[in-house]
């Protein structure tokens, strides 16, 4: 049976289609969403209704006839102005609430995406950027929930009240050039300005991510850094980056700044050509003072919704970015797909054969493998580093689609196997046992959540780690600090063992258990390994000659092929 790996696709959206991606994500907050509309368009129209009646109740004092009274007029205006206020606060409580709970729906479906995706996806991204995806581009979609879609409803609604409302109170021609104000500020000005923005915020989304990581790993790596006293070279770096990422910064506020300045402009322009048209119109009779006073404070005060949209690209480029990376990485197709439908099984042996692997279709790192191994055996496979030992391993456990040829466990393909039963049957221990800032009994638990003390313990002492434990203060209790640096690379390696015993699978695939350790440490893991052969079946990968002391049967991996040694 033959496969190809699946090729990655290269995503890139539109700014339109991102806009809509998101919005659907609403989902069954789109209601909440429709009140927040609907309040921020009434609550603008309440706020220009405090200038408006002012504006009539002058007309009226110009001899206007208007049907209220003088103390209806201020009431009016009052009662706009407290309406406005109440009606702000569900505007702003409803887009909040929307962009808060999407933020955590958001990051949900991201780690959700990423257990699907990983551990492949781990290896050819670097962590710095999905952790940068996680924060920064996670709270960059907030503003396009909370400050980008209602005010964008709200424009439309307001600019179709107003020139409906100036058109039959005032004057159709004063409509028109308001109209075709909203229409310049809020759709010619932003297309124009977003075409300039667009690419300084791609870039600087796309700067900021890299030195995240970049950062990231200078963090992780600083007793690395001091111990080979790389700290200048280091620092060099980290500021070549930070200048980068600052010049980035200052084209797009740059950008931005143009943006606003032109939107300012423009709205000036219109308001001018407005009190223009209003004059010709009194001049000729046209119209009357009272009513075009009413028409002009109604229109200069009417700006406010389309002026917020034309200024939308300097944050919607950012959002862009932000957005196309998200729902990148949410309709990334797995590099296998769970298998829920298949066949489960016990552990008795593995027969590979002809396996051949290729990360991009086109390399082989693995060709014609042919191995075997039964239960209660410990098989060695060693080779030089980078020859294929530790690929090999993941293709045992499915984290690869593998070109060719055939793994089978207990005569069953492991395309067929479910993914849960081959997971309770296989247990892989990787190079570097990574711990996290919580108890070493909680490390453990992470193999088995409901498991005793005394499994704890029984599983420690298989791996020859239980009598150091018991020596820390705390023993079991005790936390294990940022990134384990209060444990040995030996000490980890062996709770990372003890973790694959706690699990209780019948198969163990070690990559390079003894790599990190000195020969007294390799002694006590390779004797705690030999001591539980007639209990588990271990395949143990190794570039040293000395850990496969242990091995029933080696195979030797030279330039992607495996051959048994005799």
């Amino acid at each position: 049976m033959s496969k190809q790996k699946k090729g990655k696709n290269d995503i890139r959206r539109s700014g339109a289609r991102i806009m809509a991606s998101l919005v659907v994500l609403l989902g069954s907050l789109s209601y909440i969403m429709i009140l927040a509309v609907l309040n921020g368009s009434l609550g603008f129209v309440t706020a220009m209704g405090v200038t408006v009646f002012g504006a009539v109740g002058v007309a009226k004092a110009l001899g206007e006839p208007v049907a209220l009274s003088y103390g209806l007029i201020v009431g009016l205006g009052v009662g706009c102005g407290v309406i406005r206020g109440f009606l702000r606060y569900i505007e702003q409580y409803s887009n909040h609430y929307i962009a808060f709970r999407l933020l955590a729906a958001f990051r949900d479906k991201i780690f959700g995406a990423l257990r699907v995706l990983c551990p492949a996806k781990l290896e050819s991204k670097q962590k710095g950027s999905i952790i940068a995806m996680i924060t920064s581009d996670i709270e960059t979609l907030e503003v396009f929930y909370a400050h980008t879609i209602s005010p964008i409803c709200t424009a439309v609604l307001v600019s179709t009240a107003v020139f409906l409302f100036v058109g039959l109170v005032s004057s159709w021609y004063l409509a028109l050039v308001a109209l075709a104000g909203f229409l310049f500020i809020g759709i010619v000005v932003p297309l124009i300005s977003s075409g300039r923005l667009k690419e300084s915020g791609v870039k600087y989304r796309a700067e900021f991510a890299s030195f995240s990581a970049y950062f990231l790993d200078s963090i992780k790596g600083i007793k690395d850094i001091v111990l080979n006293n790389a700290g200048k070279e280091r620092e060099e770096e980290v500021n070549r980056r930070s200048d980068i990422l600052l010049g980035e910064t200052k084209k797009m506020k740059h950008n931005i700044t143009r943006a606003g300045s032109a939107i300012e402009l423009t709205v000036s322009v219109f308001i001018l050509a407005a009190l223009a048209v209003g004059i010709v119109l009194v001049k000729n009779d046209r119209l009357t003072v009272g009513r075009m006073i009413i028409g002009m404070v109604t229109v200069f005060s009417s700006f406010g919704p389309v002026i917020a949209v034309g200024g939308l690209p300097g944050n919607l480029t950012q959002t862009f970015a932000s957005g196309d990376r998200v729902l990148n990485l949410l309709a990334e197709k797995p590099a296998v797909e769970e298998v829920k439908n298949g066949k489960d099984f016990d552990y008795e042996n593995l027969k590979v054969e002809d396996l051949s692997f290729s990360y991009d279709g086109q390399t082989e790192v693995l060709k014609d493998v042919k191995m075997h191994a039964e239960k209660g055996e410990i098989i060695g496979i060693v080779g030089e580093s980078g020859c294929g030992k530790s690929t090999f391993l993941k293709l045992l456990m499915r984290f690869w689609e593998r070109s060719g040829g055939e793994i089978d466990y207990d005569s069953i393909d492991i395309d067929r196997i479910n993914t849960d039963s081959l997971l309770k049957n296989v247990t892989m221990v990787s190079q570097t046992t990574y711990l996290f800032e919580e108890s070493i009994e909680d490390n453990l638990r992470i193999a088995k959540p409901d498991a005793t003390q005394a499994e704890i313990e029984d599983a420690c002492k298989k791996a020859a780690v239980h009598d150091f434990i018991m020596t820390l203060p705390d023993g079991y209790k005790t936390q294990v600090t940022v990134l384990g640096d209060n444990l040995s690379a030996g000490e980890k390696q062996r709770i990372g063992l003890a973790r694959a015993f706690l699990r209780g699978s019948e198969l163990i695939l070690l990559d390079e258990p003894t790599s990190n350790v000195d020969s007294i440490n390799e002694g006590i893991i390779l004797k705690a390994l030999k001591d539980q052969k007639n209990r588990k079946s271990i395949i143990l990968v190794s570039h040293r000659e000395s850990t496969m002391a242990i091995a029933d049967r080696i195979y030797k991996v030279e330039n992607g092929k495996m051959t048994e040694a005799v």
